[in-house]
């Protein structure tokens, strides 16, 4: 049995328990931690791939037929149909016949194409359709011993990128040269773990997120991609590899900020103290047994005790999504359990500076194991 008839079963239980006959799942995180299936193309080019799981355990797997070699290999499904560009009605004809006469029929709401939704309202009711959500976040709230260690090889991936943009940033440097560096050293070294603890060949271990960054007067962008700007002495860089930490599709978050030799804006070490601080604040708080928004109040009473306004939530789950449930925020009331996976920030914004730092940690039987490592002592991220 198969980690993937195994989640399979344990969904058709949680089915039978809530009277669910079938359900439909569109979401591409959902498709391969139910089923092993990943890489094919979905709705940025028009191309629903939508797995039916029946309270009995039989499962369907329904996907373009120019990605139907792939399905074969990788699927634990009972049956593949294939459909193809134009042919009859495509997808939908694979449809009625399993949810006709349904009493209830789960979906994603949230995660299901726009296109597929409106055709499943034209073959049932409304008041037949439930959300698969709540059980299928319940099922990925804890993770296996096998998650676990594939989140602590993720995290390895995120240490080697880390060091090499920490290396890479320098004054006369263009932005995007961090970000080859960071792919570079993330690829290589998730190529090394895949080679030696993993038997899926057709995995690839190359780092494909845009990386993350933001330098000088730019600093306030969270999000900002790495450009042709070039890096100047004294100036602020910030690292983020919360999207590019992403091993055997297991996701983390980690970020870092840095200076180029040194501090040319004394008042910016102010603000990157409280930020170091809000993240110790949370994780003095973060074990088993804490509900989620009390680890969220610690950090934000920190930052907001400083002067500073309202920070965005603290952190997240994670796992094979870049975000799962619970969330560390104001009224998520979840118990935290070993066995979680979160993303735990902190950080402080001003309206001309700043400063963030985020590791990720399993929660553990007395408290955490942190599996991103970088440290944040203000002497190791002014580099020389």
């Amino acid at each position: 049995m198969t980690i993937y008839t195994t989640r399979q079963q344990q969904l058709c239980e949680y089915m039978k328990a809530e009277n669910i006959n079938v359900t439909l799942i569109t979401d591409d995180d959902n498709v391969y931690y139910l089923t092993g299936y990943y890489d094919y193309l979905h709705m940025e080019f028009g191309r629903p791939t939508i797995l039916i799981i029946h309270d009995n355990g039989d499962t369907l797997l329904i996907t373009p037929t120019i990605d139907l070699n792939t399905a074969k290999d990788a699927a634990t499904v009972d049956r593949i149909a294939a459909w193809n560009d134009g042919e009859g009605d495509e997808w939908r004809q694979h449809i009625p016949s399993h949810i006709a006469g349904a009493k209830h029929v789960a979906i994603e709401p949230d995660h299901m194409p726009l296109l597929v939704y409106r055709y499943i309202q034209t073959q049932i009711a409304s008041e037949h359709l439930v959300s698969a959500t709540p059980i299928l976040s319940r099922m990925r709230l804890i993770k296996s011993e096998y998650e676990l260690n594939m989140a602590r090889h993720a995290g390895q991936v995120a240490h080697a990128m880390m060091i090499a943009g920490r290396d890479a940033i320098g004054d006369g440097v263009p932005e995007y040269v961090i970000a080859l560096a960071t792919a570079k050293a993330g690829t290589e070294k998730a190529a090394e773990l895949l080679a030696s603890h993993y038997k899926d060949a057709d995995m690839s271990p190359n780092i494909h997120f845009l990386q993350i960054m933001a330098s000088g007067d730019m600093i306030t962008r969270t999000h900002h991609r790495a450009t042709n700007r070039i890096m100047k002495k004294g100036e602020p860089v910030f690292l983020c590899f919360c999207g590019m930490t992403s091993f055997h599709r297991f996701k983390l978050g980690f970020d870092r900020t840095f200076w180029i030799e040194e501090v040319a804006d004394p008042s910016q070490i102010d603000i990157y103290n409280v930020a170091v601080e809000s993240q110790q604040a949370a994780l003095d708080a973060l074990r088993p047994g804490v509900m989620a928004e009390d680890v969220h109040a610690a950090y934000a009473k920190v930052i907001q005790d400083a002067g500073f306004s309202y920070p965005f939530r603290c952190g997240r789950a994670t796992g094979y999504s870049y975000l799962e449930s619970p969330q560390l925020v104001t009224g998520d009331k979840t118990i935290l359990q070993p066995g979680m996976v979160f993303a735990v920030d902190g950080s402080v914004s001003t309206d001309h500076f700043r400063a963030q730092v985020g590791d990720s940690f399993i929660i553990t039987d007395d408290g955490y194991e942190q599996i991103t490592h970088h440290s944040k002592t203000l002497a190791d991220v002014i580099l020389q």
